[in-house]
């Protein structure tokens, strides 16, 4: 009792990149949590608040509450170029953020854990600076991610030979046509190519877990490798409970769906059973209590 206790008064401040593949993986990690009794507060850009409509479900007691992009009146759409819009996004963001987690603390809400999308690594600057845990959460594969990394160090050269053989520890040999567009197609989406390589791995050895949306036995290798980099846990995948366990009859809705205005965004700018997963959600649990004392 006294255990459960604690962790309720833990509290996670989630913070997903603006789009719909990216809010709806981190809200249903965010269910989870709260079905344990966790405290969530789920913070989207004030434009993607009053554009998502939310499917209504009595099954959490989540909390919503909103950072800023720049872009209130427009989001991404606004912007003139994706560059310009993940600049601002940084400099506001955090501006916003920092504001956001002193009216937490000042209403008695103290948040205790940042867990934020890998596309924007600059929450987890906010979070050392106030001295809360970080999770960085990545919402693609690891084999993905484990190719962007090696791109991000330089271990995988660019542009690639047309012929090449890719060698990458945890996966098979790849070809040049296995890779994303602007792998394969160097400099072919250059403010893409910044955030998935370089901003998403900038400052991921910092950060306190790093938290991937897939499961063990789907990518044994290659979790296993980058789990000798960071701190790593598998707490995927991500979709309501009715579609994979089962234990909660209630749990059908991904939670959001997105405005076709906030979608086209980028088009505008741009040419069974898985125990791991409640692993997953219990490790999480048990860092949070470790981390929070009672108060």
């Amino acid at each position: 009792m006294e255990k459960r206790e604690r962790a309720y008064k833990a509290h996670c401040l989630v913070l997903p990149f603006p789009s719909q593949g990216h809010i709806n993986p981190m809200f249903q990690f965010s269910k989870l949590l709260n079905q344990k009794g966790i405290k969530i507060t789920l913070a989207n850009t004030i434009f993607v608040h009053n554009t998502l409509h939310k499917i209504s479900s009595s099954s959490t007691s989540i909390a919503f509450d909103t950072i800023s992009d720049g872009y209130d009146e427009g989001g991404l759409t606004q912007a003139e170029s994706i560059e310009a819009y993940l600049d601002r996004f940084r400099k506001i963001g955090t501006k916003t953020l920092i504001e956001l987690i002193d009216r937490l603390s000042s209403s008695g809400n103290r948040a205790d854990c940042i867990v934020y999308d890998a596309f924007m690594p600059w929450p987890l600057d906010v979070a050392k600076k106030f001295g809360i845990v970080g999770a960085v959460f990545f919402t693609q594969s690891c084999a993905v991610d484990n190719i962007f990394y090696h791109v991000h160090q330089g271990l995988l050269k660019l542009p690639l030979p047309p012929e090449s053989e890719i060698l990458l520890p945890g996966l098979p040999p790849l070809q040049p046509s296995d890779m994303p567009s602007f792998i394969s197609v160097y400099g072919s989406y250059p403010a893409f190519f910044t955030m998935v390589v370089d901003d998403q791995f900038s400052n991921v050895d910092k950060a306190d877990w790093v938290l991937c949306n897939t499961f063990y036995e789907l990518e044994e290798e290659v979790v296993d490798w980058m789990a000798k980099l960071w701190p790593l846990r598998t707490i995927g995948p991500t979709i309501p409970s009715m579609y994979l366990d089962k234990r909660r009859e209630d749990d059908r809705e991904y939670g959001f769906l997105v405005d076709f205005r906030l979608a086209g965004g980028f088009n505008k700018h741009s040419s069974g059973h898985d125990n791991n997963k409640s692993s997953g959600v219990s490790f999480v649990i048990s860092v949070l209590e470790m981390y929070c004392p009672e108060t």
